[in-house]
């Protein structure tokens, strides 16, 4: 499978940015890793062309993964998020993720699972008038 599309990963460990990095660019996306969300912030400020996708962490020293897509957002209301978290009955979890009404992946997840779950997050959106056939 080969696809065009991108997403930037973002985690402050880098063995499992390395093993996401390594799962989804063996299912064909063109992923961008960043280590930890002031890294997200310069990467995604440069960027040409944003990222399809946003997969981050929750929980990072500094600023955490809600902060860091809060922060995103207002710079293109437009992207797509989905959380990972190893913590998913933490508060924090809950209440800047889940009620929220973003995506959430727990850890630890299989690549099979990563994968569904990020499929999933790049269907294109009904009623946007971009290719809302699928």
């Amino acid at each position: 499978m080969s696809t065009s599309q991108t997403i930037l990963v973002v985690d402050d460990e880098p063995d499992i940015l390395r093993l996401v990095e390594a799962i989804l660019t063996g299912q064909g996306y063109n992923v961008i890793p960043a280590k930890g969300s002031e890294s997200a912030v310069r990467i995604f400020e440069r960027m040409p062309k944003k990222p399809d996708l946003i997969l981050t962490d929750v929980v990072m020293p500094g600023m955490s993964g809600p902060m860091l897509v809060e922060h995103l957002l207002q710079l293109d209301p437009d992207i797509r998020v989905l959380f990972m978290s190893g913590y998913d009955d933490r508060q924090v979890v809950q209440k800047y993720v889940v009620e929220k009404g973003f995506a959430l992946i727990s850890k630890p997840f299989t690549p099979q699972s990563l994968g569904a779950s990020v499929a999933s997050m790049l269907q294109p959106r009904v009623g946007t008038g971009v290719d809302s056939t699928a």
